[in-house]
């Protein structure tokens, strides 16, 4: 039987700042299995970001190790950590991060150029990711002539495009509507459901209710975790919407 996607152990992060140290972790153990959408919530301040930053291979521990697919990643270098994150990780930002003088199709298509896939294989790879979140037909539209939800639709199909391991999600619907980011959690619902493990990070219930576990930190650790056996489907309130608007 395959072991977790994500597993740390006593994780610590310590920032120093002039003579002082400050302890964003303060030993976070847990373990995320494969195809699980767990939702990740805090304060500010709770250690919630320096969690995601370091499952995300943009950070390493102070101490604690973290293994991704079996492979011990907290403490390997720059280089190697950002093959890794390139390799197996695909990010979801508030602020979507799309270049604004390029088609939804070639903002796609970037982490696959910097993997060196040839140009056919680019267009074929992002094409089908863009059919994958509906937008198939607005791949040659500039973000300036997407609403905010279609621009993280192109986000989701970059963030898809290199096939990844894990799909790690930061505040995602954070500069969306409400309907909006009902289309937003139904996508990450339905590529959850085809197999894709995700990491919400939020600070809002109302999206982490359609996650299936939420981990909650506070002060830098870990303080609780449980299981959301009764997540919202939110393609079902997504429909409901659009019936009370109609």
């Amino acid at each position: 039987m395959p072991g977790p996607l994500i597993r740390t152990r006593d994780l610590v992060k310590i920032y120093r700042v002039g003579d002082n140290e400050v302890r964003a972790l303060a030993g976070v153990s847990v373990e995320i299995a494969r195809g699980e959408f767990t939702a990740v919530m805090g304060p500010s301040g709770s250690g919630k970001s320096t969690f995601m930053n370091l499952i995300g291979c943009l950070d390493r521990p102070t101490s604690g190790e973290y293994e991704l697919d079996g492979k011990r990643v907290s403490t390997l270098g720059p280089d190697e950590l950002a093959e890794v994150r390139n390799r197996n990780i695909g990010f979801v930002f508030q602020t979507f991060n799309l270049l604004a003088r390029t088609s939804a199709r070639e903002n796609v298509e970037l982490p696959l150029v910097y993997s060196g896939v040839p140009a056919r294989d680019r267009r074929l790879r992002s094409m089908e990711m863009l059919t994958q979140v509906g937008l198939a037909e607005r791949s040659d539209h500039q973000p300036a002539q997407l609403s905010g939800g279609q621009q993280q639709r192109v986000a989701i199909a970059r963030a898809l495009v290199t096939r990844p391991l894990l799909i790690l999600a930061d505040e995602p619907t954070g500069a969306l509507d409400s309907r909006t980011s009902l289309e937003i959690m139904a996508l990450l619902q339905q590529l959850n459901q085809r197999g894709m493990t995700v990491v919400l990070v939020t600070h809002e219930v109302d999206m982490a209710r359609f996650a299936r576990r939420v981990l909650r930190f506070r002060d830098g650790r870990l303080v609780d975790d449980e299981a959301n056996a009764a997540s919202e489907d939110a393609a079902t309130l997504l429909a409901r919407a659009r019936r009370a608007a109609a």
